[in-house]
Formats: C-alpha cells, structure tokens, sequence
C-alpha cells in the first residue's frame, strides 16, 4: 500500500541521470515500427466505437435502477441507514465507472481528430464530431489547436498548452540574488489550499482553458478562446468547422435542457453532471501529466526538433487496465502516439514495444501511481528559468528537477524533420 505514495524506480532514475538528448534518429524509430501497424480497418474502429457506446449506455441503464432498489430495500424492511448508505455507494459507483467511459468517448474523438479510425476523413469526422459534441467538446476547435501541439510539443515559443510560468513572470529575484524565503514566499502552500487548487484544476480547467487559454499559449492576444472562429488559435481555412462545433454544443446543450425537463434537475445531476465533472478530471490529469514532470525537459529555439519534443513525454499506466481498455491507450502509449499520431490507437501497444527496443534508456516510462504522479507535479513543476535552450521545472525552493549533462547543448540539425500530421 505505501508504494502508492512512493515514486516509482523509473522516475528516480531520471531524476538522479544527468539529462542528454536522445541521439536516436527518426529514421530508426521509424525502421523499427513495421508498416502494417499503420494501417487502418474501419471496420474494426466502429467496433470499438460500438463497445464505448454499449457501455455507457448498459452503465445507464443501471443508473437508473438504484434509487428503485434504495426504494425497494425499504420496502423490505432494511434498515434505512443501510439502504441509504448501498444506494450512495451505488451511486459513487456510476459516477466513477460513467464518467471514465465518457473520457473514453472523448480520447475516441480525440483519435479521429488525428485521423486514426478509418482512411475516410468524413468517418472520422462524423464520429469525432458526434462523440466530442455529447461531451459538450468543440471538436474541430479542440481538433485545430491540438494538432498544432502535436506539431510543436514541448517548444515554449510553438506548444499550444501547458506552457510554463518562468522567474520573470512571477516576479522572483534572479537567481543569482533570490533566497529560499523568496521562493518559499512564493510557493509555500497549506496542504488545503493545494488540495483546493488542485480540485479547482481538474473540475474546471478544461474549460479555463476552452473559454480563456488559461495555461496555453502566450503568444495569443487576451480573449483567445475555442469558440470564435476568428480567434488567434485557428486558420481562416477552419473557421467552417469552429462554426459547426459551435453550432453541435448549442443543440446539444438544448438537448440536455429538454431533457433535465423531463427526467428533473436531480437526475440531470446524477446521471450526466456529475460524471461529466469527474470525466474533465480524467482529462485534466492525463492530458496534464503527459508533458508536466519534474524530470521532462522544455526546449527553446534552436534545440528544440519534432523528435525531442516527441520524446519528451511519459508513459503512464492510468487506471491500468481500465485505461488501456476506456481510455484507448492514451496514456499508456503516448510516445508513440507523439511519434505516429495517425497510427491506430488498437496498434499503439505494439509500437511501443517496438521503439522501446531502439530507445532504450530514452524512453520515459513511470510506474508511480497517478494520483502521486499528479501531486508531485502540481507542486514541484513551479516555474522554469527565463533563459537556456534546454529547461526542467524548478520547485519552491529553486531546485530543478533534473540537471543537464554537459555536452547536452549541441547542434540538433540531423533530427529536424518534422513529419505533418495529416488531419
């Protein structure tokens, strides 16, 4: 039970290895992988889709037998302590189990934003479109700006979110000058306060970040958000599929409208709202972790390449097996999603194993348990220096996460082929 709050050997193994950049090439990484794994079955994908919607609906059904059991339990002659107490256990039941199929159904979108369902874009659209509108999701929005993610990921000046606050922004003195009373001053938090900026984080920064740009990119204006089709993220090309995506949430929202009129505002609440919440927390925390670490460099200018910022990730075993089977791989495999965005996400495991082989030591895997995962990043990752090419995280006393070997910086330009993602 105690390894739950323990790092895992892989992590501190990084954190105590002076960090080098990988001198693996993308032509290795791509000899390795065999060709069929890229190819796609549309057949096999609406498969997939089939099972995530099969679940979620046998799960609702289910969810509306409980306050008839509670009923009938009293009916009985239960005890009503006890018919209270198995009917809110059944109820936590749903809203845990429901509300990671429904990330499942956004991390499915998600694969057909990068094309990964079938080799017909209409598919891939229509099915995007449909399961990222029901979890009120700007698909062609999201799709945009992601892709450019995947095209810049891990570059300060081009990554898309998840950027991360430097010295200057915070106002610290230079690190030359600072004492552990200005980061302490800084950074220092009750346990509560933490606990409650973190809750903050992963109910509602999704849309903080949708509505706001909140923790995305610096180089957008204020007032940057998802839903203007004429907002800085997007290109006059797609301000169609902005439209459109608005157009989806809109019925959408008057669908649930209706609905909560028929069904009542408690079981709008219970059925939808509340795995709905807790289905952003999946989605904050994954999304959150896959580049957030302590010991994962960010690269400025010149260092950084496709390949770095594809490697610079973590493989993570989120909900184990249920994450493989809901979640689609997402976290289990995301290295290889970085490196071959387009290949299907039923194929990604034995990508994995395949650039495991040729990464070796470069390969970012942690076995620390996500919950400690996602609290040891939300208080060590504090803020990054103004300057350097290749940056790690420090914590609120200064101190980087890693450090950097001494020949790490140097000239990068045999790896810069930045393949195109194909949407």
């Amino acid at each position: 039970m105690f390894d739950l709050f323990r790092d895992g050997p892989e992590y501190v193994r990084r954190k105590n290895t002076p960090f080098r950049p990988s001198q693996v090439t993308l032509a290795e990484i791509h000899a390795a992988v065999p060709k069929h794994l890229h190819q796609k079955n549309t057949v096999r994908a609406l498969c997939y889709v089939l099972r995530d919607l099969s679940c979620a609906l046998v799960v609702y059904k289910l969810g509306w037998c409980i306050d008839s059991l509670h009923d009938c339990m009293l009916s009985w002659g239960s005890s009503s302590s006890f018919a209270a107490l198995l009917k809110w256990s059944f109820w936590f039941a749903y809203w845990v189990s429901q509300s990671v199929i429904l990330a499942g159904w956004f991390s499915m979108a998600h694969e057909a934003g990068h094309g990964t369902l079938s080799s017909y874009r209409w598919v891939n659209n229509l099915i995007g479109f449909c399961l990222h509108t029901f979890v009120l999701c700007p698909y062609f929005a999201w799709r945009a700006s992601h892709r450019q993610h995947h095209q810049a990921a891990m570059s300060l000046e081009r990554d898309e979110n998840y950027i991360p606050r430097t010295r200057s922004q915070y106002q610290l003195p230079s690190e030359l000058e600072a004492r552990l009373a200005d980061y302490n001053d800084m950074f220092d938090e009750t346990p509560i306060y933490i606990l409650i900026r973190m809750v903050f984080m992963q109910t509602f920064g999704w849309y903080a970040y949708l509505f706001t740009n909140a923790q995305g990119s610096p180089r957008y204006p204020q007032g940057t958000n998802h839903f203007s089709p004429y907002s800085a993220i997007f290109k006059p090309s797609e301000r169609k599929g902005i439209i459109a995506s608005d157009v989806g949430l809109i019925v959408m929202i008057a669908i649930l409208y209706k609905w909560t009129q028929s069904v009542g505002l408690s079981y709008f609440m219970k059925l939808y709202l509340i795995p709905y919440l807790i289905m952003n927390h999946w989605i904050v925390m994954l999304t959150y972790l896959h580049h957030t670490d302590p010991t994962i460099p960010t690269y400025r200018g010149g260092q950084w390449t496709f390949l770095r910022g594809a490697l610079s990730t973590v493989d993570r075993p989120l909900l184990g097996w249920a994450g493989r089977f809901f979640l689609h791989n997402v976290s289990h495999d995301h290295i290889s999603h970085h490196l071959f965005s387009s290949t299907p996400f039923y194929n990604q495991p034995l990508v994995t194993e395949h650039i495991k082989r040729v990464l070796k030591d470069d390969y970012n895997y942690d076995s620390t348990n996500t919950f400690r995962a996602l609290y040891r990043t939300f208080t060590q990752c504090c803020f990054i220096e103004d300057t350097g090419d290749i940056v790690f995280f420090k914590n609120k006393d200064g101190e980087a996460g890693r450090i950097l070997a001494k020949d790490s910086i140097n000239d990068p330009s045999s790896l810069t082929f930045r393949p195109v993602e194909k949407m």
